[in-house]
């Protein structure tokens, strides 16, 4: 497995707990930190995705369930749906990761943490958010000039 791979699987496993127990995130994170050898650069990584997706969950929620209606949100696997928080706010927020690189980490993602039925589920959500990507980079930049995040 790719040395981000794994860091993004560490990240899901953080925000999987945390959505699941409702842990606390620094707490848990530290604990998969120390469970995972990562390099330091890659534990950095995962802190970012983790502390990036979480405060911004309902917003990434919205955007997820818009392409997803016939799935509502609470009824998508818990691990389905954190992966596509970390995919979207990869490509639409944090804009660093290309769009393609996203969907195909998620997908990998899916096939090693979902379902049968995930990878599939996960690609095309992910694809049509894929359709959107300027005007999602667009309304994540104007929540966050506006201080819509949750804290």
């Amino acid at each position: 497995m790719k040395p981000r791979t794994r860091a993004r699987g560490a990240a899901l496993q953080v925000l999987y707990e945390i959505d699941l127990v409702d842990h606390p995130l620094g707490t848990v994170l530290k604990h998969r930190l120390d469970d995972v050898e990562l390099e330091a650069r890659l534990e950095e990584f995962v802190s970012q995705l983790v502390r990036g997706v979480w405060p911004m969950r309902s917003q990434l929620d919205q955007f997820i369930a818009e392409h997803a209606p016939e799935w509502p949100l609470d009824q998508v696997a818990i691990i389905d749906r954190n992966i596509l928080r970390i995919a979207l706010w990869e490509f639409a927020v944090n804009g660093e990761t290309p769009v393609k690189v996203a969907i195909n980490e998620a997908v990998e993602l899916a096939k090693m943490y979902g379902s049968e039925s995930s990878p599939r589920f996960v690609n095309g959500v992910l694809g049509g958010l894929a359709a959107r990507q300027n005007e999602l980079r667009q309304a994540f930049m104007e929540l966050s000039s506006s201080g819509a995040s949750e804290t």
